[in-house]
């Protein structure tokens, strides 16, 4: 499973510091409500890249398994 945090969203992703936490917050609302109580935990900033998928409504990375450019979003 391929973990992301604020910052990948920030630097490979060219998302805002604000819309970045927004995501994770988000995503780890999502896995909480999937039954992962793990991710109730405030000081927690990694999720698993299919949740932010699901979120955006985008897949984030390729075939080869890297993060889609910026541009290509």
């Amino acid at each position: 499973m391929i973990m992301i945090t604020k910052n990948d969203l920030i630097e490979k992703l060219g998302f805002g510091p604000s819309q970045s936490s927004d995501i994770i917050r988000k995503a780890k609302y999502l896995m909480v409500n999937k039954g992962y109580g793990y991710y109730e935990n405030r000081r927690l900033g990694r999720v698993p890249i299919e949740a932010v998928e699901e979120i955006l409504g985008i897949e984030l990375l390729d075939n080869k398994g890297v993060f889609t450019n910026a541009e290509n979003i």
